[in-house]
């Protein structure tokens, strides 16, 4: 299927391109990147390739068992590999400041971030912060981590002379949902929306967060670009509590989606490309930058998410 999706494209990628022929004769030596939700999925190939191409990984997981497996597979291809492996639960703000602390003790610089763990149709919950669990996973976990590891990201960048870059998985394309004008109203009223529409709040707000925050570094005149992107249908464990679907999906999923080998292309794309140097505040699809609609360039609305999204974790 994916042969007939190779098309010309800015970028000279397509749907059908995989993480490694996006990453292909480039050198990551010397730089280190931080991936959340690095056992699994997307996560996990982003991890491998990005190893592949000399880059030191630092993998963000919540099962650190997993998260061991996943290593172990990588060193038997890659016997040179550099991995660590952290405990990190997005959805409780204690688990992400630990993992902050954890991260500097190992005295590492900081050149990549990936935001890219998150959760998918779940069942109504609140985090042990008493957030919703898609917000507090998907938008809070990360806004909270960027915000404790940026001045590293700064730093690093002034000292080794090489642009940092913040990559977000903000997986909604077209995202049409709203987010009203109360933050605060929202903010309860997320409790009782269907898990279909939460999701989709917490990825737009991952934009939304992303592109202010590429706002705020350029003004700072600071060496770190941020942009956001969409991965593709992807048929990978995050959709394991739509069921009774999910059992199909992954059956008949390879026919019709993608692996995670072109799932993992942009995020390796947008992560590591000489093409995507000092390119900031972006959306990226299939390797290439993608306009959005309104609701995620709406500058206001990132204002106001930003300083609730601050009120939540101070």
């Amino acid at each position: 299927m994916w042969g007939l999706l190779r098309r010309r494209s800015p970028s000279g990628f397509s749907p059908s391109s995989t993480a490694e022929e996006v990453t292909a004769g480039i050198d990551g030596s010397g730089l280190v990147a931080l991936i959340t939700g690095a056992s699994s999925g997307i996560g996990a190939e982003t991890c491998r390739v990005l190893v592949m191409r000399g880059v030191h990984v630092v993998m963000g997981v919540r099962n650190l068992s997993a998260g061991a497996c996943v290593r172990d597979e990588i060193l038997k291809q890659v016997p040179s590999a550099k991995i660590d492996i952290l405990n990190l639960d997005l959805s409780s703000m204690s688990s992400v400041r630990r993992f902050a602390e954890n991260f500097k003790a190992l005295n590492l610089p900081l050149n990549i971030l990936i935001n890219n763990a998150g959760v998918c149709f779940v069942p109504f919950k609140l985090s042990e912060d008493g957030i919703e669990l898609h917000f507090a996973t998907n938008h809070v976990g990360h806004f909270l981590l960027t915000d404790l590891l940026i001045e590293k990201m700064k730093v690093t960048a002034i000292e080794s002379g090489k642009e940092g870059r913040v990559v977000t998985v903000a997986s909604i394309k077209d995202e049409k949902t709203d987010l009203y004008k109360d933050m605060t109203f929202n903010y309860i009223f997320l409790f009782s929306l269907a898990r279909f529409l939460a999701y989709g709040q917490s990825k737009l707000a991952n934009i939304l967060h992303s592109n202010l925050l590429s706002s705020h570094l350029k003004e700072q005149d600071a060496k770190v670009i941020v942009n956001s992107l969409h991965p593709g249908a992807v048929a990978t464990n995050i959709l394991h509590h739509w069921c009774p679907l999910y059992g199909a999906i992954r059956a008949i999923g390879k026919y019709f989606v993608k692996g995670v080998e072109q799932g993992a292309a942009t995020v390796c794309y947008v992560a590591l490309h000489p093409q995507v140097a000092g390119v900031t505040g972006k959306y990226f699809s299939d390797c290439n930058i993608t306009e959005l609609k309104s609701h995620a360039l709406d500058r206001d609305l990132a204002k106001r998410l930003w300083d609730f999204s601050l009120s939540l974790i101070r």
